[in-house]
């Protein structure tokens, strides 16, 4: 799993983010400030830092300014300061995404996963996520909030190519070319079945919606 450091010294927005970014699939480190993440960095790599910019000790443009001096590793700015001069200052200080407190955890992570794809820290399709479901290619496993849940290779398939769609509509029919041999192409109650087995595995976290007619797609 990558390796991501929150620098972030409210401890309720820190509690979140640590909360959301795990059900994604995240190894998180926190810091309450910058002397602290420093220590974090002696002890261990990492893939990408969220950081808040006023801290104590030490404020995130200083920790950035000084990280800068060493490493080129992939540093969100996550801040309540959004002034136009704010924005410059941390571009100045070669920071990969600034944005805004206010930003939704989804898309939030949305970006993390995209840098780390660009930083060529994870590949494309390594790990899906969606909704607290966590979909390891390699490994072929499930993760829901956090704790592993056994789905069958058939299960795990039509799952991916759920999560694959972003929320589009996959038929009935475009799953069973893809997952079964040809003597099953007209029997889509199969599909269905397989569906109502990965809704009772999702439990509280099942977010599959029924296209009449026509398939299936995660909403």
């Amino acid at each position: 799993m990558n390796q991501i450091l929150v620098v972030e010294d409210n401890e309720d927005y820190q509690e979140l983010l640590v909360n959301f970014l795990s059900n994604s699939g995240f190894t998180v480190t926190t810091a309450n400030d910058g002397l602290q993440a420093f220590d974090c960095m002696e002890e261990r790599e990492f893939d990408l830092i969220i950081l808040d910019i006023m801290l104590p000790k030490i404020d995130g443009f200083t920790f950035c300014e000084l990280i800068r001096k060493k490493s080129d590793i992939p540093i969100i700015m996550l801040t309540a300061k959004f002034s136009e001069e704010d924005q410059l200052r941390g571009y100045s200080l070669k920071v990969d995404e600034y944005v805004s407190k206010t930003i939704s955890m989804p898309l939030l992570v949305s970006k993390v996963e995209a840098i780390l794809r660009r930083s060529g820290k994870i590949s494309e399709n390594e790990i899906v996520s969606f909704n607290g479901i966590i979909l390891d290619i390699n490994s072929h496993t499930v993760k829901i909030n956090g704790s592993d849940v056994e789905f069958t290779l058939k299960e795990f398939d039509i799952l991916y190519e759920l999560m694959k769609a972003g929320g589009g509509v996959v038929t009935r029919k475009s799953l069973l070319s893809k997952l079964w041999d040809y003597e099953y192409y007209e029997d889509t109650r199969i599909v269905d079945t397989h569906i109502k087995n990965i809704r009772r595995k999702l439990g509280a976290n099942d977010c599959i919606e029924t296209v009449r007619g026509i398939g299936y797609k995660l909403g």
